[in-house]
């Protein structure tokens, strides 16, 4: 198989991300699994390490899965195909959250499903919503309006705000 490219911003959110051996992370909207497939090798199921990368596409869940099989086969991934409003995990269970290119923060009032990422981060838990290029003014606002900080982030391949529930 040939090597897979890797993009810039894909690169960029997993520098954000910033995951170590212990971390527990979900990933919404995980495309064909680039930002899985660097986030995994650096996380440890025994030290606690897991990573769920969700999206509603049947034909990404099914690259993700392939992309990350090593990840997949040593548990460390699990990859699940649902819409974010509808993604049932146990509460508190995701230390770190994020998102990248996902249009529902900017394209309307993302409440419902800033609910269920509310519920799901573990306490001091954080959300990073991500773009390839400067997030709309619109991303924060809403995350302001349902009750979450958000603070700008920006780099090599990508800007976003990173947020906490207030």
């Amino acid at each position: 198989m040939a090597a897979r490219v890797v993009p810039a911003r894909a690169r960029f959110a997993a520098a954000v991300v910033g995951a170590g051996p212990g971390t527990r992370v979900l990933e919404v909207g995980c495309g064909p699994g680039a930002v899985a497939s660097l986030v995994c090798p650096r996380l440890d199921r025994v030290a606690g390490g897991a990573m769920w990368a969700v999206d509603r596409s049947a034909v990404a869940v099914a690259r993700t899965t392939e992309r990350c099989a090593a990840a997949v086969d040593g548990g460390v991934l699990t990859v699940l195909r649902s819409d974010l409003a509808g993604l049932r995990l146990t509460a508190g269970s995701v230390d770190v959250a994020f998102t990248l290119n996902v249009n529902l923060f900017w394209t309307r009032d993302p409440g419902p499903e800033l609910a269920v990422l509310r519920g799901v981060l573990a306490p001091g838990g954080v959300l990073h919503v991500l773009y390839e290029g400067t997030p709309p003014a619109a991303v924060a606002s809403g995350l302001r309006r349902n009750g979450w900080d958000p603070v700008p982030v920006s780099g090599d391949g990508g800007a976003g705000v990173t947020a906490r529930p207030a």
